[in-house]
């Protein structure tokens, strides 16, 4: 049996979580947090510069993860399609984890400052998609209003699908979840064209037969 330790970040993150439960959060001290890990408070902050900070640890890399991701995009590629496809790497971030997800969902309930914080990350997903949208709809017309609400709405059906398989334990298809409340955005805001069809005017002689008239118009759809 492997006697291998988790890394430093991974153990503070666990003996923070262990406390929160156990007493409390807002009775759980960084001195409690760095004593049960077994580290000094140096430590703490080199991975963390607040309490706080260790309840959301991977959403500093997911974010970089997902500017990145958009900053590769493209430059043919749809871009709601594009922004869709980064909130689906944020919603693998909670579900690569779910007992994890569903501990810090149930904590961030209880802990108004947790809600507080949570909602200035989530401010910074939006941001990042409506920088990337700006950019891509920047010859439009009132592209930058576009931006910002495709930016709103692709985040709304994020936390939607979210919070909705947070609530149900973690159990489910989230990425189900997801596509469903992301076809709202899509069929809403989406640039693709939809198909036309085609009309055809036939001008025939008064009197034609039938048989040539079916021809003709055979003819000019191209049927063989």
């Amino acid at each position: 049996m492997s006697s291998t330790k988790p890394p430093m970040r991974d153990a503070l993150v666990a003996a923070a979580f262990q406390l929160f439960v156990e007493r409390g959060y807002e009775q759980t001290t960084v001195d409690d947090i760095v004593a049960l890990a077994g580290v000094g408070r140096r430590s703490f902050f080199r991975y963390f510069p607040s309490k706080e900070d260790v309840v959301f640890p991977d959403h500093e890399r997911c974010l970089t993860d997902m500017t990145a991701f958009l900053a590769a995009s493209h430059p043919g590629c749809e871009p709601l399609e594009r922004v869709c496809e980064a909130a689906r790497l944020v919603l693998r971030m909670y579900t690569d984890n779910p007992s994890f997800s569903v501990q810090r969902y149930r904590l961030t309930k209880q802990v108004p400052g947790l809600r507080a914080y949570e909602l200035s990350v989530v401010w910074r997903y939006e941001r990042a998609f409506a920088e990337y949208l700006r950019r891509r709809l920047s010859g439009r017309t009132d592209g930058t209003l576009q931006a910002d609400v495709i930016a709103a709405a692709v985040v709304a059906a994020h936390n939607n699908a979210l919070r909705s398989w947070l609530r149900s334990d973690g159990q489910g298809e989230a990425v189900e979840r997801l596509d469903h409340a992301l076809g709202y955005v899509q069929s809403s805001f989406g640039t693709s064209a939809a198909p036309t069809e085609d009309v055809v005017v036939l001008v025939s002689r008064r009197g034609a037969p039938l048989w040539r008239v079916v021809q003709e118009i055979e003819s000019a759809i191209g049927r063989d």
